[in-house]
């Protein structure tokens, strides 16, 4: 894979990640408030998603070296992004539920259902988009003596796309548009990074002597 497309890739599935996290946020003030709590709920389990990711990405980077996988990858992250208006409502509501009413329930206990929520709803697309970075730089690298320099640039890129992603949708996404709409969008990009990654496996076996 060329530098110039694993760029892209980092950039955009990292402003893909923080899109969800700062929309996903928005949906989980709805049914518990815009308390500290469930902005460190929605932080911590991206957080978690991101850390998790990166080590599998590892792991599968070092087991296969076709981007095929990488299509696999983001057409489950798009799959599940899309589908989120359509689950997430439940998920919240049955947390919000499932405390009676006339009974006193701890106030920790409380606090931590925007983290289950957040970790039910959008841990899963973050967690999928998080394996890109290290198994992009297992492509774009042709020989060792290079693998700091695409290290860098595939991080570098993934944290502007990141910074873009969080400007573009506290400032202007959020006022423009639903929620809902939010979501069929970054996952409708994500699967079109899915079938382009698809043709370039395709383009890839073509290649092969």
């Amino acid at each position: 894979m060329h530098l110039m497309a694993a760029i892209g890739l980092a950039f955009l599935s990292g402003m893909a990640v923080m899109v969800i996290e700062i929309v996903g946020a928005r949906m989980l003030a709805r049914d518990f408030g815009g308390s500290f709590y469930v902005w460190t709920s929605q932080i911590g389990v991206v957080l978690v998603a991101l850390a998790i990711g990166y080590v599998v990405g590892g792991v599968l980077a070092d087991r296969y070296r076709r981007p095929r996988l990488l299509a696999w990858v983001l057409g489950a992250a798009g799959v599940f992004t899309v589908a989120i208006p359509w689950f997430a409502g439940d998920v919240m509501g049955y947390l919000v539920d499932r405390h009676p009413h006339d009974q006193d329930i701890p106030a920790l206990w409380q606090r931590l259902d925007p983290a289950l929520g957040a970790a039910v709803v959008f841990l899963p697309p973050c967690l999928l988009l998080a394996i890109l970075p290290p198994y992009l730089i297992r492509l774009a690298t042709g020989a060792v003596d290079r693998v700091g320099r695409v290290s860098g640039w595939v991080y570098g890129a993934g944290s502007a796309g990141s910074i873009v992603g969080v400007f573009a949708s506290g400032y202007i996404l959020i006022d423009l548009f639903p929620l809902p709409w939010l979501f069929l969008g970054t996952g409708g990009l994500i699967l079109a990074l899915a079938v382009l990654c698809w043709f370039w496996n395709l383009r890839s076996h073509e290649d092969d002597p």
